[in-house]
């Protein structure tokens, strides 16, 4: 066997494990960190008066997409790295066609009710 074969390079690496593993564990550490500390604002900014009370949601909106980002950032590894092409367009992709669905699905129940046969005239047709 050549020398080529028998040892590999970080370079012969998947994208994933070019890292060390206590390098590895740290990320995963420092993520955790990030993700019990946005829960627990959650729960703080939810059950006591810190934020104005029509704001409330608003402040749960922004920690629940900062919590999506951590995930995405420390746990899934999505960045902007050359290695995360596909992964970032996989991403946006998913992301398009839930769109579409969540959208498409509240237009036709809000649509639904107004094209819906009044019911004196569902009862006359019955007869």
């Amino acid at each position: 066997m050549t020398d080529s074969v028998r040892h590999s390079s970080a370079t012969d690496l998947p994208p994933g494990d070019r890292q060390s593993k206590s390098a590895g564990i740290a990320v995963y550490t420092v993520g955790l960190a990030f993700a019990l500390l946005l829960t627990a604002a959650s729960f703080i900014v939810s059950q006591t008066h810190l934020l104005w009370a029509p704001g409330v949601s608003v402040g749960l909106a922004v920690l629940a997409i900062a919590q999506m980002g951590v995930h995405l950032v420390f746990f899934l590894h999505i960045n902007s790295g050359p290695d995360n092409t596909n992964n970032v367009l996989a991403l946006a992709f998913g992301i398009l066609i839930v769109t579409l669905v969540v959208s498409g699905s509240l237009w036709i129940m809000a649509n639904l009710n107004g094209n819906m046969m009044p019911p004196s005239i569902m009862m006359e047709m019955q007869r």
